[in-house]
């Protein structure tokens, strides 16, 4: 019976494979999120066993396949049988943090060839499924900002084409209450579609999407942006050395991060850590910013790049992306004497 069920999905689409999750810790749930996500199929719900026992009985959702990685318990088990679903797969390794990135590929991989086994889909392991819809990227722009931070930004902002094939992702210390003003501050007089982030969703070039106050994101090597339920640890939210890290991490040298005015000295802490990454690393002028000691701690630490103002900044990004996209798409020639 399970194997004419499971027969049946070989020539479905995978947003017609419904999946659901049920993992008792948070970061194995975003695993299997991004998996599932990345995979195409339909994520019907990823949750604990306490949160799945909350919902109400009988669980009446639609499941095709059920992966588990908690106890198998009566609940669960009346469930599957009650769903009428093609697969259950039980026990998983713990994922590697998203920003081990070799690592956390090859969790990936394994758990893309069980399913696509099991489903007798072998394109599933074929390149990662995209959204059409979604503008292309090639790089990745990290500000960090705080005091003084709103009007250099904007000022970067409006010197720098969103036509580039670039995304940006800001993190700014700023009022819990006031944080959705920001998009409106820096939209102004410009092309450039600025968001808070809501919702784990793509990069995209174009956008700025702006880090939440109150929740952590985490960016992973597939270009998603995934919103978790924990609050950011430290005196500064959102944690701006703490995303720096990720991102440089996650994107190398595909990433330019840039450090504007602000208090303190967030996004300084790790700088020792992510040299091997060959990310690069830029700061406002000190002597142009409403509060100098952000930039400074970056100069300071001795792994700062170039200085300059807002606009100087934005022209120094748009001609290196223009020369690396350039030397991307000229042709190469390949002399030899055979």
């Amino acid at each position: 019976m399970y194997k004419k069920r499971l027969s049946a999905f070989e020539h479905k689409d995978g947003k017609d494979i419904k999946v659901l999750v049920i993992a008792e810790s948070q970061h194995q749930r975003l695993a299997f999120s991004d998996t599932i996500h990345n995979l195409g199929f339909s994520l019907v719900d990823c949750l604990s066993r306490q949160q799945f026992q909350e919902k109400p009985k009988p669980y009446k959702a639609q499941v095709d396949i059920w992966l588990i990685d908690s106890d198998y318990d009566n609940d669960i088990a009346a469930a599957i049988s009650t769903s009428n679903s093609s697969a259950v797969l039980v026990g998983f390794s713990q994922a590697p943090y998203l920003n081990e990135v070799q690592n956390y590929t090859k969790w990936q991989r394994k758990l893309k060839r069980k399913l696509a086994k099991l489903l007798n889909k072998p394109a599933l392991l074929d390149s990662p499924v995209m959204d059409r819809d979604r503008d292309p990227w090639r790089y990745v722009v990290f500000l960090g900002a705080s005091m003084g931070g709103p009007n250099a930004v904007k000022a970067f902002l409006d010197h720098l084409s969103p036509a580039l094939p670039i995304c940006i992702l800001l993190a700014h210390h700023f009022n819990q209450n006031m944080i959705e003003t920001l998009p409106r501050i820096l939209n102004r007089h410009n092309d450039w579609r600025c968001k808070v982030i809501t919702t784990t969703q793509r990069l995209q070039a174009g956008h700025c999407l702006i880090a939440p106050i109150d929740r952590q994101i985490v960016c992973d090597s597939e270009g998603r942006v995934i919103l978790t339920e924990e609050a950011w640890s430290g005196d500064y939210k959102p944690a701006i050395g703490q995303l720096l890290k990720n991102s440089s991490d996650v994107y190398g040298s595909d990433l330019v991060s840039i450090i504007f005015s602000g208090m303190g000295n967030d996004g300084a802490q790790y700088l020792d850590s992510i040299q091997d990454n060959h990310s690069q690393l830029w700061v406002q002028d000190p002597s142009l910013s409403i509060c100098a000691s952000q930039p400074q701690a970056i100069i300071d630490s001795g792994h700062c790049h170039f200085i300059g103002s807002p606009e100087s900044l934005a022209q120094k990004l748009t001609e290196q992306v223009r020369k690396k996209t350039a030397t991307i798409t000229s042709p190469s020639f390949i002399v030899s004497d055979v």
